[in-house]
C-alpha cells in the first residue's frame, strides 16, 4: 500500500470497518459465563448486540447446547438464518476452520478434513463470506500469551494447553484453489487470511492464473506461533506488499489486540475485536465481553475522527457480491501491476 501526503488523516481513508468474534471456539463457556453464548437465541443475540455496538462484520462459530463448538454444518444454516432475520444487513463471515475446538478433553485441537470444510459452499442461507487459509501452518495459539492470560481457563489445563501448542492449519493448493473454485461459484467472497507475506503472494499467483477473480478482502493475522509477530516491523513489512485496492483487516491475540487495531485503525486499515481473540482489558485486570471490545474502538475511531461505517457502507468497502470477468479486471481492480505478456506465470498454468 502506497502512504502519500495526507493518508494518515481521517477525512482521506475509508470509514472504518469493525469485525467482531464474539464466539470464541476455543474457549468453554465456564471461562467466560457472562460472554459466552450457548444457546441458538443467545448465540443470535450476541450478533445482535456486537452489530448495535458498531460491529458490521460478524466471524462466525457454532456452539452447541454442552457448550462445545459445533461442527455439524445444520446448525451453521440455523445460525446465519436467525442472524439473517435479526440483523439482515451485517455481513456474515463463517471461520473456515468450522471449529478446531477438541471434541473431548485430552483431544488434539485441529481443523477438520478439506472434504468437510469444502462444505461451507453449501451453507443455506450463504453467508457473505469465508476464510480462506492460504499454506499450510503451524497456529501454535498460545505461544506468546502471558500465563496469566489463561489462568484459571480451560486452555490452562495441561491436555488443553498441549493440544492447542501443536495445532496445525492444513492448507495445501489442492485444498485451497478447489476452495475458492467452489465458494466463487456460490457467490460467496473468500475472506482470505494471511499469516505472512508468503500466504499473500500465493494469492497473488492465483489471481494473477484466474483461479479468484474478486476482491482482495484479507486479515492480516499477527498472533505468532508459525504466523506473523504483532510488531510494527512485521506488519509495516506485510501491508507495503498488499496493492492499494485491497480491503485489509489487522488481528492479533490477546493484550495485543488493542494496540494492533490502534496502529491499524490510524493507518486507514479495519479491525477485529471479540474474545475469540481476547478475554482482558488492557491492564488484565477484569474480562471484556465483545461488546465493551468494539465500543472502545468505536469511541477510539470517532476521537481520531474516523467515522465507523455503517452495514450498507461496511458492504461497499468489502465489495460483498463482486466478481471479476477476467485475470486483467481483478488485476486492476485490486490494484496490482498487469501481467506481463506472455510472461511466465506457473507451470503449465498460463492465464486464459
Amino acid at each position: 500500500m502506497n502512504f502519500l501526503d495526507g493518508s494518515l488523516f481521517p477525512e482521506n481513508q475509508d470509514k472504518l470497518v469493525i469485525t467482531a468474534a464474539p464466539y470464541g471456539p476455543e474457549w468453554v463457556p465456564a471461562d467466560f459465563p457472562e460472554d459466552i453464548p450457548v444457546t441458538m437465541e443467545q448465540q443470535i443475540q450476541k450478533a445482535v448486540d456486537c452489530y448495535n455496538a458498531g460491529a458490521t462484520v460478524l466471524h462466525l462459530h457454532v456452539r452447541e447446547l454442552d457448550g462445545k463448538g459445533s461442527k455439524k454444518l445444520s446448525k451453521f444454516n440455523e445460525l446465519i438464518a436467525g442472524v439473517r432475520a435479526a440483523v439482515p444487513e451485517m455481513i456474515i463471515q463463517v471461520g473456515g476452520s468450522i471449529s478446531f475446538a477438541p471434541e473431548t478433553e485430552g483431544a488434539a485441537a485441529k481443523w477438520l478434513s478439506d472434504d468437510t470444510r469444502h462444505m461451507l459452499a453449501e451453507l443455506d442461507p450463504k453467508p457473505d463470506q469465508v476464510t480462506v487459509t492460504v499454506n499450510t501452518s503451524q497456529m501454535n495459539v498460545p505461544e506468546q500469551f502471558d500465563f496469566r492470560d489463561i489462568a484459571g481457563t480451560s486452555l490452562a489445563e495441561p491436555d488443553n494447553f498441549a493440544a492447542y501448542s501443536n495445532m496445525v492449519v492444513p492448507s495445501t493448493p489442492s485444498f485451497f484453489e478447489e476452495h475458492v473454485r467452489r465458494l466463487s461459484a456460490r457467490g460467496i467472497q473468500s475472506a482470505f487470511q494471511f499469516y505472512n507475506i508468503n500466504s499473500f503472494e500465493t494469492v497473488e499467483r492465483l489471481i494473477r492464473r484466474g483461479i479468484y477473480k474478486g476482491p482482495l478482502v484479507c486479515n492480516w493475522v499477527a498472533i505468532g506461533g508459525g504466523m506473523d509477530q504483532p510488531t510494527i516491523y512485521s506488519m509495516a513489512n506485510f501491508v507495503r506488499a498488499i496493492p492499494d485496492g485491497a480491503m485489509l483487516t489487522v488481528e492479533s491475540s490477546m493484550r495485543n489486540v488493542l494496540p494492533i487495531n490502534m496502529i491499524g485503525l490510524v493507518m486507514g486499515l479495519h479491525v477485529r475485536c471479540g474474545i475469540e481473540d481476547n478475554l482482558w482489558n488492557q491492564s488484565r485486570t477484569e474480562k471484556m465481553s465483545t461488546v465493551r471490545q468494539i465500543e472502545q474502538l468505536v469511541r477510539i475511531s470517532r476521537e481520531f475522527g474516523r467515522e465507523v461505517a455503517t452495514a450498507k457502507e461496511a458492504r461497499g468497502i468489502c465489495k460483498i457480491g463482486v466478481f471479476y470477468d477476467s485475470v486483467e479486471e481483478t488485476l486492476a481492480a485490486n490494484g496490482f501491476a498487469p501481467n506481463r505478456n506472455g510472461g511466465h506465470q506457473g507451470f503449465l498454468r498460463k492465464a486464459a
